[in-house]
């Protein structure tokens, strides 16, 4: 979603009035039966999506999307939904919920909300690639990213999560103003349409940081690859996780920082 703001576009010759589209980035508000529970800068649209992924990966909603009934509750007046309440039987609220975020998650910073270091473990059997993977098939599927990025298109500011099955066919692509926000909205597609399973890679517009990894790896997805280099803790944490990691994927060629077994002809 886009807006237009003027601007004045300087040159060494001279100063022109330009109008420009900007992706929007609003607040919402994610609260639990009722009570607040985190606020998100995202991009509006596709907030039932977000909403879901972004609990899926706190570990707080990790049942079927029917035991988690997701309604808008508040929106401003441009008619952009403000405020989601998810409405669940405790017992189908996982261990995320007790160690709840703190009001606040900005769009780009995905340590930002977490009450204590202790929040930053994630449990679970390492990943396992068994595929090959090859320059080509890679670059096909970022090829495929990017020509749907339809936001960055309009704007230049919006990042995109895509994530492909084992074959290289398109699952579900999301646009956002945040990386884990765009990630969050494209597992939250495949949690819908209860197509999650079948997802084998995850494709990122940016940089990869750690949290982008935590995702991927709830999301049993083995292989992880952006167009911007990783974070060393996002390495460190893709080599525990069993995450093959690659980054630099530009122009047929891409750096394998972790995991590289699958790997063929790179």
């Amino acid at each position: 979603m886009a807006i237009k703001y003027e601007g004045i576009k300087c040159t060494a010759k001279a100063n022109i009035k330009t109008e420009d589209h900007l992706i929007v980035e609003e607040a919402l508000q994610i609260n639990i039966n009722g009570a607040p529970f985190s606020v998100i800068m995202q991009t509006p649209g596709s907030e039932k999506e977000l909403t879901l992924g972004l609990l899926y990966s706190e570990d707080i909603a990790r049942k079927s999307p029917n035991h988690y009934k997701l309604e808008p509750s508040e929106m401003n007046e441009l008619g952009h939904i403000t405020t989601m309440n998810v409405i669940a039987e405790t017992e189908d609220l996982g261990g995320g919920y007790k160690n709840s975020r703190a009001l606040l998650s900005v769009s780009s910073c995905g340590i930002c909300g977490k009450r204590e270091l202790g929040d930053l473990k994630v449990s679970g059997s390492k990943l396992v690639n068994g595929e090959p993977i090859a320059i080509n098939q890679l670059q096909n599927m970022f090829s495929k990213m990017r020509n749907n990025q339809g936001e960055f298109s309009q704007t230049g500011g919006s990042h995109a999560a895509a994530l492909f099955s084992k074959k290289g066919e398109l699952l579900a692509l999301q646009e956002d103003v945040g990386r884990h926000n765009a990630v969050d909205k494209a597992v939250g597609t495949l949690l819908l349409t209860g197509m999650l399973s079948d997802a084998h890679y995850l494709l990122v517009s940016g940089r990869i940081s750690y949290e982008i990894v935590t995702k991927a790896f709830v999301a049993k997805t083995p292989v992880l690859a952006a167009v911007s280099a990783p974070s060393s803790l996002a390495v460190d944490y893709a080599k525990e996780f069993g995450i093959t990691l690659l980054g630099f994927c530009r122009e047929e060629r891409a750096t394998c920082y972790a995991n590289p077994s699958g790997l063929n002809s790179l």
